[in-house]
């Protein structure tokens, strides 16, 4: 008896101690939020506000952009007409862009556009904004609105490019971002941070955090193509074999379906973001982010029952297309399945290939790499890390009760291209996105507000003028806020 009661209070006394761990822990968690860059100073103010005259011609050459379809396939294939009429637009509503002194425009490749500014000190390094102008198909076939006619439907404008990526600057067409890159490069550019389209300010996204959250996306998963194919003979379908090309291939397809990749919750830039964002939790979650020692399992065990955060813990795997047949009554000779794998930055893509493979463990699937390049390596989101800062500022700046995390973006975006003139990489656009826009994206009905255009446009004149600086300012604490 005197043994259970020992056994009793040695455990009462060690689950005891693990709590006030935990809740010590908990309320002395040092996120690094408190910590701000000082005074900032710009050279010269400009006024961000806008008359209604402005507000009207800012919109309407907005809408005027959507209406053209710089549609893109793929790679090697694209609306090249549409991406010309694009060319000649912005030379029309921007003459005072293309006619500066103080502005060198170049076109690139035909149909990329690159605006060089010179600062008044040579010694600093530049720094890059990249957007591009082309877009994903689309029909008019479930819309509310035709999806190239930029129409203002109850304060939205809805159409193609209205979050991806017109409503940022275009500076890029037809494979255009790595066209400019080899030409900077050729050149001996090297630049001090480079901001691309990305993570966005969401709302009523992230469980259990009451405020919106601006993620800067400092790391960006890999991408793999993967071709999956089978060939059997043909034949007459009156006589069939008991499994054809299609059957073989599907079922292949369906365990990679079937079998996700393990998790790397812990080892990618999503802890960053979980760090940053760990005391903004309510209870009992903020006790739970604080330790993530203790609850890293739990953690991403819960992360992995939504398609939006499972993307941020693990490779990915989506079958994508599925080619096959010739006529109804004939045995096809051959299957075709592309499958799209984002690679976690904790994995290489020769790591995913081998893990696939070994899913997949029937000889007659070949597995081929269409296309591939590995995660990108993240770039630093410290205190002195001065893109980070600038971009953290600015959107202090236009969203001032909003916070701020670093963040793993699980797109694919053309910064990609510019590694080897910059180690910091950012990939945001200042726009609010809720859990119903989630589906928007490269989806039905893209769209943005009015109210959040004009948000676009003021942070990136903030953000110009942020970046008027050879230095970050010092810092100062500042508490209860990101």
């Amino acid at each position: 008896m005197n043994q259970v009661v020992r056994a009793v209070y040695w455990g009462a006394l060690a689950m005891t101690c693990l709590v006030a761990v935990l809740l010590v822990r908990t309320y002395t968690f040092d996120d690094g939020s408190h910590l701000f860059a000082g005074s900032w100073e710009p050279g010269v103010q400009i006024d961000v506000s806008f008359s209604d005259q402005e507000r009207r011609v800012l919109l309407e050459e907005f809408k005027d952009a959507i209406r053209i379809p710089t549609v893109s396939f793929s790679q090697t294939k694209a609306n090249t007409t549409a991406l010309q009429e694009f060319g000649d637009y912005i030379r029309k509503v921007f003459p005072a862009v293309h006619s500066s002194h103080l502005v060198h425009y170049e076109v690139i490749e035909k149909y990329s556009h690159l605006f060089t500014i010179s600062g008044s000190n040579r010694a600093l390094q530049p720094y890059m904004l990249l957007a591009h102008l082309d877009v994903v198909p689309a029909t008019d076939e479930d819309w509310d609105v035709p999806p190239f006619s930029g129409e203002e439907v109850n304060g939205f404008i809805y159409g193609r490019g209205t979050v991806d990526d017109k409503h940022c600057l275009m500076i890029q067409g037809l494979v255009g971002a790595k066209n400019i890159a080899s030409t900077l490069q050729a050149r001996g550019v090297s630049l001090s941070f480079l901001l691309d389209e990305g993570m966005m300010i969401f709302e009523d996204v992230i469980s259990g955090i009451k405020k919106p959250t601006a993620l800067i996306g400092t790391s960006e998963k890999g991408y793999i193509a993967l071709a999956l194919s089978v060939k059997t003979k043909p034949g007459h379908s009156s006589f069939p074999p008991p499994v054809t090309c299609i059957g073989i291939l599907a079922e292949a397809v369906s365990r990679l379906e079937r079998t996700p990749l393990p998790s790397m919750f812990g080892r990618g830039a999503e802890l960053g973001t979980f760090e940053h964002l760990a005391t903004q939790f309510s209870f009992p979650l903020n006790v739970v982010m604080t330790n993530l020692w203790l609850f890293s399992s739990l953690v991403s065990r819960i992360l992995e029952r939504k398609p939006a955060t499972n993307a941020l813990i693990r490779t990915t795997t989506a079958l994508t297309m599925f080619e096959s047949g010739i006529k109804t009554n004939v045995l096809p000779p051959s299957a075709k399945a592309i499958v799209n794998l984002r690679v976690h930055p904790a994995q290489t893509v020769k790591e995913v290939l081998h893990l696939v493979q070994s899913i997949v463990a029937d000889e007659r699937v070949k597995v081929e790499i269409e296309d591939a390049y590995n995660p990108i390596p993240s770039s630093s989101y410290s205190t002195d890390a001065f893109g980070f800062q600038t971009v953290k500022k600015t959107i202090k700046d236009i969203f001032p009760d909003v916070l701020v995390a670093p963040g793993l973006f699980i797109g694919a975006s053309d910064s990609k291209h510019f590694q080897n003139l910059t180690k910091d990489i950012y990939r945001f656009a200042p726009v609010l996105f809720k859990p119903e826009d989630l589906s928007r994206f490269h989806g039905l009905n893209e769209r943005i507000s009015i109210t959040g255009y004009e948000d676009v446009v003021k942070f990136y004149i903030h953000l110009i003028q942020n970046a008027d600086a050879d230095k970050l300012p010092g810092l100062h604490k500042q508490s209860h806020e990101l």
